[in-house]
């Protein structure tokens, strides 16, 4: 256990007068703050790092939670400190906030480094904060623990529970069929986000919270919570009060992020029918512990876990159902009866409804619901979200129909001298990592016409992302990318491609030789950025198989801490 000495902020305040006059400068000026000797010198001092903002409804309640915080800090000791970071909000940022996770995580990285914080608690939770939160933690290595915002309540619309996301899809698809009118959307508009809180279904932001609650980075059952239960509250200050402990043991995330802590998250993602950007998220974070995490590593455990939580847009049910189902804690004490599946130790918790959390012996599936797939179209790998699919197409082979981006896919779509049928495979490139910042187009449009026919799924193929709350037979985060020469960039309309789940193949059915005859001839997009972060980051990011990371934040290498004096 650490003495007051040994506190990092000590070497800010903690030098005689008459030694340093950096120590003295720090100290008048924390007196200048209003701040006491005896409120924060020899205490812990705690970086309370708040995603809040005024345009992100996943984190309106933050503000009121920061306190919370606050004051389990000051009852455990240590000397809060709270500091606004970017948000980043999902449902309005352009052109994705998958573009800014990195840069989250630099900012939360240097403003862990360069100020005098002995440890940090980390406030988010809607889709890209959490794991840039947690990777800027990583690569700082001070101690952390992570606040989840926590879903929001169900939705409703005339009397039926309703999810963000996926029944948006639903019933816009109804809408575009001519079955659904404008007041229906209204409805469902009013009704389906009806407090703060992140999305109530099994998207993105659930998932990583509950990745990152079986990584170790939370209090137990943190990430369950729903963001206006009074549990929530308290769960808030019992975070700061554990920071605090934290601190004086040294428990920093080099300690909890191990390789055997990543296998449980992957687990979790499996056995919860979490979203495939999980994938490229837990990837990146490993690389910033310094532990090698591959697809080859997710398909494997995903063959042998079952999927265990009936949630949305795979299940049935919300987060709301979930949580007082007995919330994540239950689950992992079910999916700690699979052989293999877990490395650590889980208490026995109980399951207050076996039809949301099953049991290993009534799992929905056997498998988990990600696969990773190979192949001539995907040499470095793609993902698929087979649970949400209808079954019928996960072994299909059709022609190809190409949209070189999503403004041509937009324009096109609906055109029905494309001939697009039920049997056709959509492909849609240059919406990956360097292309265009990945966004989450990877859910193709259906054309309007077969809508009105019924036909609610296709499979489609992408170097995009999607939605974590969407579904369909949609083949993702194809590697490498079209925008830097991947197979995808060579796919003519009509070529043959056949998707193979079972066997976990995504092939071009096309000679060889016809391939590399496109190839000869290929040229790369025009850059999109000229300047500024987006050249930055257009420069430096890597594949989704590499997490999309930035190859210079993701390597070996020393980032000294400054020297206060």
């Amino acid at each position: 256990m650490k003495t007051p000495e040994q506190l990092r902020s000590h070497r800010w305040f903690g030098d005689n007068r008459a030694d340093s006059v950096r120590a003295f400068s720090h100290r008048s000026r924390m007196r200048g703050l209003g701040v006491t000797a005896e409120e924060h010198e020899g205490k812990p001092i705690i970086a309370i790092l708040n995603t809040w903002s005024g345009i992100n409804p996943c984190h309106q309640h933050l503000r009121e939670r920061a306190e919370q915080v606050r004051r389990g800090v000051l009852e455990a000791g240590g000397f809060p400190v709270e500091m606004p970071v970017a948000t980043l909000s999902e449902t309005f940022q352009k052109p994705t906030p998958m573009m800014y996770r990195n840069l989250l995580s630099m900012e939360t990285e240097e403003l862990l480094r360069s100020y005098p914080f002995d440890g940090a608690v980390l406030m988010g939770g809607c889709d890209k904060t959490t794991p840039a939160l947690i990777m800027g933690a990583a690569s700082a290595n001070i101690p952390a623990i992570f606040v989840p915002a926590g879903p929001m309540l169900s939705g409703n619309y005339r009397g039926q529970k309703v999810g963000s996301g996926t029944d948006m899809w639903r019933v816009w698809d109804d809408y575009r069929a001519g079955v659904a009118t404008d007041c229906d959307l209204q409805d469902l508009e009013e009704g389906i986000a009806r407090s703060p809180g992140h999305c109530m279904t099994m998207g993105t932001a659930s998932t990583m919270t509950s990745a990152a609650e079986a990584l170790g980075m939370t209090l137990p059952g943190a990430a369950s919570i729903p963001a206006v239960d009074s549990a929530h509250y308290r769960m808030a200050v019992n975070s700061g009060k554990r920071i605090v402990d934290m601190v004086w043991h040294d428990k920093t995330p080099a300690t909890i992020l191990t390789r055997e802590a990543f296998e449980d998250a992957a687990a979790t993602v499996f056995a919860l029918g979490g979203s495939t950007n999980a994938l490229i998220h837990l990837i990146a974070i490993a690389g910033r512990a310094r532990v090698a995490l591959t697809l080859d590593d997710f398909d494997a455990m995903s063959r042998r876990v079952p999927w265990l939580a009936n949630i949305r847009p795979s299940g049935e049910y919300l987060m709301e159902d979930f949580y007082y189902a007995g919330g994540l804690p239950a689950l992992l004490a079910q999916l700690a009866r699979v052989p293999g599946a877990l490395h650590q130790s889980v208490p026995d918790h109980p399951v207050y409804n076996d039809d949301v959390i099953r049991t290993p012996d009534t799992a929905l599936a056997n498998e988990g619901g990600i696969a990773v797939l190979r192949g001539n179209l995907a040499p470095d790998g793609a993902v698929i979200k087979h649970i949400a699919a209808d079954p019928r197409l996960l072994k299909h082979t059709g022609p190809a129909v190409v949209f070189d981006d999503y403004a041509d896919l937009k324009k096109r779509v609906n055109d029905p001298s494309l001939n697009i049928t039920p049997d056709s495979v959509m492909v849609l490139r240059n919406t990956g990592p360097k292309g265009a910042g990945m966004p989450e187009y990877g859910q193709l449009p259906i054309p309007d016409y077969l809508l009105a026919r019924g036909i609610r799924d296709m499979v489609r193929i992408s170097d995009a992302r999607m939605s974590g709350t969407s579904y369909g037979a949609c083949v993702l985060h194809v590697a490498p990318e079209s925008a830097v020469g991947g197979p995808l960039a060579l796919v003519e309309t009509g070529d043959l491609i056949t998707l193979d789940v079972p066997a976990r193949v995504l092939s071009l059915d096309v000679p060889e030789r016809t391939v590399a005859a496109r190839r000869a001839t290929w040229t790369p997009p025009e850059v999109r950025y000229g300047r500024g972060y987006g050249a930055l980051y257009s420069e430096h990011i890597t594949q989704a198989n590499e997490g999309c990371d930035f190859g210079f934040l993701a390597r070996p290498g020393a980032s000294p801490d400054p020297d206060p004096q």
